[in-house]
């Protein structure tokens, strides 16, 4: 019985630990959400190409919302190597985006040719928190 119990109260921690953080992500649909963010700061790395934008208050937003988008061109492959490099960067941004991120933030995540979809997964985390650290502490 014990053994079952352990499993248990280490995910009971890990989730006290994620509703402290209690930031909602939302994912960005609309393509003048992406054109907005595509004309604010930019910041490449190794895996992904992020763009960081800080909402008005006039937005009809929640500010409290941090929103994602997701693209790849046709440049980092056919459809199946977009989708994995979509999905990689999906499960990035949730593990990331609630510590890191601002809440009232729009960011766009673009896919790299030949890097995205064969990155070491910890290092894809590592460049987001780059690319954060450094949009975020331009002003």
């Amino acid at each position: 019985m014990t053994p079952p119990e352990t499993p248990t109260s280490g995910t009971a921690t890990q989730g006290t630990e994620s509703p402290a953080v209690s930031v909602c992500l939302d994912v960005m649909k609309k393509r003048s959400d992406f054109l907005a963010a595509a004309r604010a700061r930019k910041q490449g790395t190794k895996a992904m190409m992020v763009q960081a934008r800080k909402r008005r208050a006039t937005e009809s937003v929640d500010p409290d919302v941090i929103r994602i988008g997701y693209t790849c061109s046709k440049k980092v492959g056919n459809a199946v190597a977009r989708n994995r490099a979509k999905r990689r960067m999906r499960e990035v941004a949730r593990l990331v985006l609630p510590k890191v991120g601002k809440p009232g933030w729009d960011y766009v995540l673009i896919g790299r040719r030949d890097e995205t979809a064969v990155r070491d997964f910890v290092s894809l985390q590592g460049d987001l928190k780059y690319a954060l650290k450094k949009l975020h502490s331009d002003g």
